[in-house]
């Protein structure tokens, strides 16, 4: 009997990006230390939280956006499991996690410009994607 083939879909490529954005900001927090060493200012890998909540500005933005993203990733990985569970259809799933990604890149654009406003829109409508992802494939 053979095992049904299994494939990746875009949804699940959602997931794996959607997983590597808390550190791309985790990378742009970290820049303001890139290049110094340690003892004027330079990143510390011996303390990271410590030196990461030193930052200020831009570079403390990205820091708080990776703590989001971390945040926002369980639902929008449970939701693409239950949802292929339910048997959504895949097209539908797929556009819905673009859109879910894409709107979490912006988000993190506009928290790291201090753009708050905008962002919580942005956060609000990606929270609704990530529902519709969640109850698509429901009957």
């Amino acid at each position: 009997m053979a095992l049904p083939s299994a494939h990746f879909t875009i949804a699940y490529w959602c997931v794996f990006i959607a997983a590597m954005l808390p550190f791309i900001c985790a990378g742009f927090a970290k820049s303001a230390g890139f290049g110094k060493p340690r003892r004027q200012g330079g990143y510390d890998n011996d303390n990271p939280r410590v030196w990461l909540a030193k930052q200020t500005d831009w570079h403390a933005r990205a820091n708080a956006a990776q703590s989001n993203t971390f945040e926002a990733l369980p639902f929008f990985i449970g939701a693409v499991v239950i949802a292929h569970q339910l048997g959504t259809p895949q097209t539908s799933l797929d556009i819905l996690s673009v859109v879910f990604v894409t709107l979490r890149v912006i988000y993190i654009a506009m928290y790291i410009a201090g753009l708050s406003s905008i962002r919580t829109g942005i956060w609000t409508l990606a929270l609704a994607v990530n529902i519709a992802i969640l109850f698509i494939g429901y009957r």
